[in-house]
């Protein structure tokens, strides 16, 4: 995906087709028409953000074919895994979900605190992941929360997806991974 960043970055690119896309930083799906000509912003993990008429939006990785580049498959999981293997799942679908604006994963930008897997009374399995944002003002969270809910639900064993939003512990600059520290030059 980082060479998707280092070609496409700034290019413009027509859709191919109609395309679903989440609204930044609204967090809402809406739906770009073909012949639309957008403007690649940053191409991260598992998803392209683009901009088009002022506006930003992100197209996730079933969907690239719109824009002419080959699609990825959407992320599933094995009828039969365990409880181990589902939350594995979770923390690596959350790895491909990045803020918008800064070209590091969620998870090793320090903003994701835990998931937890719980059976519901319905039985159905929802997962619930705590998070922050690295600023209580941050206007990206609607839209990593839809990134990260899109992304877990690919998995037929999850019926629900609740990201909770917090602030206490605040953010800070230490929770990021080193790596995260050295791509964004903060060490």
């Amino acid at each position: 995906m980082d060479t998707l960043n280092e070609v496409y970055k700034g290019q413009e690119m027509p859709l191919q087709r109609d395309v679903e896309v989440i609204s930044i930083p609204f967090g809402k799906t809406i739906t770009l028409s073909e012949d639309s000509t957008v403007v690649v912003m940053q191409a991260k993990g598992s998803s392209i953000s683009v901009s088009f008429e002022g506006r930003l939006y992100l197209i996730e990785g079933h969907d690239f074919d719109a824009l002419g580049l080959k699609s990825l498959e959407r992320p599933t999981l094995d009828p039969e895994a365990t409880e181990a293997e589902m939350e594995r799942f979770v923390w690596d679908q959350l790895r491909t979900c990045f803020d918008p604006e800064i070209p590091v994963n969620i998870v090793d930008l320090g903003l994701v605190y835990g998931c937890r897997l719980e059976r519901l009374l319905t039985g159905e399995l929802m997962v619930t992941i705590r998070m922050t944002l690295t600023a209580p003002g941050c206007g990206m969270g609607d839209v990593i929360a839809e990134d990260a809910r899109r992304k877990i639900l690919g998995a037929s064993q999850f019926s629900k997806v609740h990201v909770e939003i917090v602030f206490d512990p605040p953010w800070s600059r230490e929770m990021m991974s080193e790596e995260a520290r050295l791509e964004l030059g903060m060490f």
